[in-house]
């Protein structure tokens, strides 16, 4: 029996990156040697035993063949006599196709060092092709890493996109990986590497259906809603590390897409549009409803805080209200970060401050501190309550929007 370090656990460490998982193989054994050893076996599919130490998972070396074309499942064999050589075989790429032995020596059978060397992303065999979601993962690691994919590696890709494999992809799959992709540095490298290979509209079409489509010149220099989207997320990606917002920032501007052409570069009722296309994205991929919450939130109400200061009292405390801000105050920092991300994402304006953020925070900073207390003191009840605070709430959002806009005005 022999144990091997294999896959990201390699791939990270020649990298030089924190790893953050370790992925063991064992060759030449079986589930009975391994279970008198005490490892615990877990998994369906395929035999995974933990280690009764290190609470590690350990997977026997095996061999998996897909069952045929439109079929989610694998044909997975595991027996004492399959190799390293042979397990690595099924790996997807090349810098994730190298193995350690426990004192130390590299295994690498199809160079995936010198892929790393050369930054390229490059199949380990023509079996590629037998899983589309490694369209996705090819296009995470672009992103990741800022690797460049092997030009005979695009044209398996091709082949995937042709064959019309990209349409059985299970939806949490695609989920899986777009969650992955939007914890990178630069998430929009995911989906202009996609839309570069050519999957992006088969994987992505309402975000694919954004490039080419104009906006006004003189609130979006770069013109081009595609080219703003992802200067957005990227923007979320320098703001936060919380993947809602930048989920939430990747949506925001989905209704651009179906515009009507006479209507172009004007978008008005875009908001309620991208609310639509988020609904329905959502349900697609099954995403969770923190994610879808936070989403069509931000699709519904970004543009109010860009024109904060043209507002009545009584719309920005209907946003507060609808952001159900009160009840969760932290869901307002999410979108605010998002709606910062959609200001920021723009030519010329990645480093200017946006003053509405800090004033719509006054505004709900203020108007959180007034309760029922004092009213149900002055003998108030029932609906009198709601009512009074409601009204109070207006005269201090009338006091801070207009302190804030002489800020503005003297600056």
């Amino acid at each position: 029996m022999k144990i091997y370090l294999v896959g990201g656990s390699i791939r990270d460490q020649l990298l030089g990156l924190p790893v953050k998982d370790h992925d063991w193989v064992v060759v030449g054994s079986s589930p009975e040697e391994l279970l008198s050893k005490g490892y615990e076996a877990v998994g369906k599919k395929f035999p995974i035993f933990i280690h009764p130490q290190s609470h590690e998972e350990y997977a026997l070396a095996r061999t998996e063949h897909k069952i045929a074309p439109g079929y989610h499942g694998f044909i997975v064999k595991t027996a004492s006599d399959i190799t390293l050589e042979e397990d690595l075989l099924r790996r997807d790429l090349t810098i994730n196709a190298i193995a350690q032995s426990v004192d130390g020596h590299i295994v690498d059978p199809f160079n995936g060092q010198k892929d790393i060397e050369d930054k390229v992303l490059r199949h380990v065999s023509p079996a590629f092709v037998e899983d589309p979601v490694r369209i996705l993962r090819i296009a995470r690691f672009a992103a990741r890493f800022r690797f460049k994919i092997a030009g005979e590696t695009k044209n398996l890709i091709k082949k995937i996109i042709i064959s019309d494999e990209l349409k059985y992809l299970v939806a949490e799959r695609v989920w899986k990986e777009l969650k992955k992709a939007l914890t990178s540095k630069k998430p929009s490298l995911f989906f202009t590497t996609l839309r570069e290979i050519g999957a992006l509209n088969d994987l992505f079409p309402d975000i694919d259906r954004l490039f080419g489509v104009k906006q006004i010149a003189k609130w979006h220099p770069e013109i081009d809603t595609g080219i703003h989207a992802m200067m957005a997320i990227d923007q979320a990606a320098l703001l936060t590390e919380d993947i809602m917002v930048r989920f939430a920032t990747l949506c925001h501007d989905l209704g651009k897409g179906t515009t009507h052409i006479d209507m172009i570069p004007n978008h008005l009722g875009h908001e309620e549009r991208s609310v639509h296309i988020t609904e329905k994205l959502c349900k697609n991929l099954c995403v969770p409803n923190s994610f879808k919450s936070l989403a069509l939130k931000v699709a519904k109400y970004h543009t109010h805080t860009h024109l904060l200061f043209e507002m009545r009292s009584e719309t920005i405390l209907n946003v507060i209200e609808a952001l159900d801000a009160f009840r969760r105050p932290k869901i307002l920092d999410l979108y605010l970060l998002a709606v910062e991300a959609d200001f920021k994402g723009r030519i010329g304006y990645e480093n200017t401050p946006m003053p509405e953020i800090a004033a719509f925070k006054s505004c709900f900073n203020e108007v959180y501190l007034i309760t029922a207390k004092p009213f149900i003191t002055d003998g108030l009840r029932g609906s009198e309550i709601a009512i009074a605070m409601h009204n109070q709430r207006i005269i201090v959002l009338n006091k801070i929007i207009m302190r804030w806009k002489a800020i503005k005005d003297n600056h």
